[in-house]
């Protein structure tokens, strides 16, 4: 008997999302196949943004819908053209509507097949047909996106070299692609430093850095320019700035630390001794040791130099963070003085020049290790082992937009040997690489969950800490989503258990991440419904708010460059006393290493032109009503949070907005 099925073929709204070539449907059921059929309404059916309806005739019903197949040919004459195919709608004989999502770009002569959007696990499959597709599907992810080793010793990353060799389901639409190119060619010409990095020549004075700042100014480097050598805005970075990861508590002092009760006593202000003030909890630490003996790099024909400083800082009774004491090297000795408050202007100002060279060098380090690569191999392990049907991959597959595309292009622009950031800062190629190392063999699984890494830190109580108050807030929302969604998937934790695809994804990021090992406490298999929630929630939160927060006030602190110099010309003083006016000037990087390395803050800050903030889902990979109510929930707190720190930042003299839901990007997608 003669069936008649109903399709709706929607083609996506960006830049040339349309094609002129023809398409072709199969339906596939439990009853056989419909014949290859043109889609065809006597127009241009694909043009950008349309939803166009088709029959398909068959000459008996197929059964239970299970798959279409997509083919693509090109039109005899004319230039082949990409088209992105969003969703495909078909309704039955019977009357049931079943979706099939795509969301992916598709070539000539490519055949694409595609299941209905139900979230399925693997045990869950109740036809060979869709069990066989799913096994096919995953052994040409496994085929396609292969694990390669960037640098000895650092996490493993996608096989592909350069972009144009990546999938086209995971490349770049044409606006990103288009606007990626335009930042990289013209980031100088946009902050107006393209002479500069023709001058390999020494700042001559500090009204040139200024005039060179000022037409790529924001409100808030503007603000950092003003006061970025005073002690409270100093303490006041290592909380908000682009790098809130260094500073912990400090409950007894180094023994490497030549600081004591007599040293430090005129800058407590309180009449307690610094053993008192720390079990008070009003003393802290930030301690650069994994700079400690990295090779530096020649620039400019000149040595660079790098300390590895320990910096003792005070929560004084008015709530502001001070720094007190400052050693540039991690051995005390004679020609490691430690520098205080009430030395000299100049002394005083080299030794917080000293760390934040050193905090700006840990904080590249760190952007790339823990949201970058990080976001690769949650992403390459999803596609290796998660099918498309699969609840967790339908849930993350929005937060790994972009993200493989952006980090082989920051492979090749910036942390290679010859990119941006590793030939203009001191420790260069070499001393990066062993930063990094350095950087991973701490990470560990509560450092990459807020709450815990807070506590570890000790830093629950101190105000005006807006990266912790921010990101708790966020990671409360996400793990509330993360739980309805995999309490609606998985009712026991024996579901958990018996799930061989969630147990492939967790394993291979713990092989292929951290590296094996086992002290991380990263997870090697999930055992309860918990573990999955927390640790996909710890993911969401990395490729989106962390990524936000470490990412998005680059340019804001670091375009005044004395504020983040990537490199330093001089050795840290062995003494105090020979410092004068024109020592920073002698210190700091030269005109063309200063403006190489703003141009990077600037491309690396610059707001997408395509952003998908946190909680948007423009793809449909959802089809049941109790998800999408979850979606729409979930994207409900996240605004509400919005309007909550913008009404808290009206009251701030300077605005943290990097952790404000509705500026934070869903993925690593710059």
């Amino acid at each position: 008997m003669e069936a008649i099925y109903e399709v709706e073929v929607t083609t996506g709204s960006m830049t040339h999302a349309g094609t002129f070539d023809k398409i072709f449907i199969t339906l596939i059921g439990t009853h056989g196949e419909s014949e290859r059929t043109k889609l065809d309404s006597f127009g241009r059916d694909f043009k950008t943004g349309m939803k166009v309806k088709y029959k398909v005739t068959t000459r008996f019903t197929i059964g239970y819908l299970l798959l279409i197949r997509l083919e693509k040919d090109n039109v005899m004459f004319l230039p082949e053209n990409d088209w992105f195919c969003s969703l495909v709608n078909v309704r039955t004989p019977e009357k049931d509507v079943i979706h099939f999502p795509c969301y992916r770009w598709m070539a000539e002569g490519e055949v694409i097949e595609l299941r209905e959007a139900k979230a399925t696990k693997i045990y869950d499959e109740k036809y060979l047909q869709l069990e066989e597709h799913r096994k096919n599907e995953m052994k040409h992810n496994k085929q396609v996106y292969q694990w390669t080793e960037f640098k000895t010793g650092l996490p493993q990353c996608t096989c592909f070299q350069e972009p144009l060799s990546l999938p086209s389901v995971v490349r770049f639409s044409f606006t990103k692609d288009m606007d990626s190119a335009f930042n990289s060619s013209t980031a100088l010409g946009e902050i107006r430093m393209k002479k500069l990095v023709k001058r390999p020549d020494q700042w001559v004075e500090m009204e040139d850095m200024k005039s060179a700042f000022w037409s790529s100014r924001t409100t808030i480097s503007e603000y950092v320019q003003l006061h970025w050598m005073d002690d409270d805005f100093f303490g006041y970075q290592l909380l908000n700035g682009p790098n809130p990861m260094m500073l912990r508590r400090c409950t007894e002092l180094p023994l490497n630390f030549a600081v004591n009760d007599g040293v430090v006593q005129p800058f407590l202000g309180s009449g307690m001794s610094l053993t008192q003030e720390m079990k008070q909890g009003n003393i802290f630490l930030c301690d650069y040791k994994r700079l400690a003996d990295l090779p530096a790099q020649v620039i400019n024909g000149k040595q660079q130099y790098v300390a590895a400083p320990l910096c003792l800082l005070y929560k004084n009774q008015m709530g502001k963070l001070l720094p007190i004491a400052i050693q540039l090297q991690q051995q005390a000795s004679d020609g490691n003085p430690v520098f205080l408050p009430s030395d000299c202007e100049y002394d005083w100002q080299l030794a917080k020049l000293y760390v934040r060279n050193a905090d700006c060098l840990e904080h590249q380090a760190s952007f790339y290790l823990r949201t970058h690569l990080l976001a690769e191999t949650f992403t390459v392990s999803l596609l290796r082992n998660l099918s498309a049907a699969h609840p967790i991959h339908k849930l993350l597959m929005p937060h790994t937009r972009y993200t493989l595309q952006i980090n082989t292009l920051l492979r090749d622009r910036l942390i290679g040997p010859n990119g941006a950031v590793t030939q203009n800062t001191s420790i260069g190629d070499e001393g990066m690489t062993d930063l990094m190392k350095k950087a991973l063999s701490d990470l560990t699984y509560s450092s990459l969950c807020l709450l815990e890494d807070i506590s570890d830190r000790g830093l629950e109580s101190i105000p005006n800490f807006f990266y912790r108050d921010d990101g708790l807030q966020i990671w409360g929302i996400i793990n509330d989503f993360v739980r309805s969604m995999v309490e609606f998937y998985y009712k026991s934790d024996g579901d958990v258990q018996r799930d061989t695809e969630l147990q492939d994804w967790i394993k291979e990021i713990f092989i292929h991440e951290f590296l094996e090992k086992s002290s991380t406490g990263i997870p090697q298999c999930f055992s309860t419904v918990e573990e999955v929630i927390k640790f996909v929630t710890m993911v969401v939160f990395t490729v989106s708010a962390q990524h936000s927060a470490l990412r998005a006030g680059l340019f804001d602190y670091g375009s005044w460059f004395p504020n983040a110099p990537g490199s330093l010309k001089r050795p840290p003083p062995t003494s105090k006393g020979r410092s004068g006016k024109n020592t920073l000037l002698d210190t700091l990087p030269d005109m063309n290493t200063s403006a190489y390395l703003v141009s990077v803050f600037w491309l690396l800050s610059k707001p997408s032109s395509d952003l998908v903030s946190l909680g948007q889902y423009p793809e449909d990979y959802f089809c049941q009503t109790a998800p999408q109510k979850m979606i729409r929930d979930y994207r409900a707190e996240l605004s509400f949070l919005s309007e909550s720190i913008k009404d808290r930042n009206t009251g701030l003299q300077v605005p943290y907005t990097y952790m404000c839901p509705d500026t934070i990007s869903n993925s690593v997608s710059i």
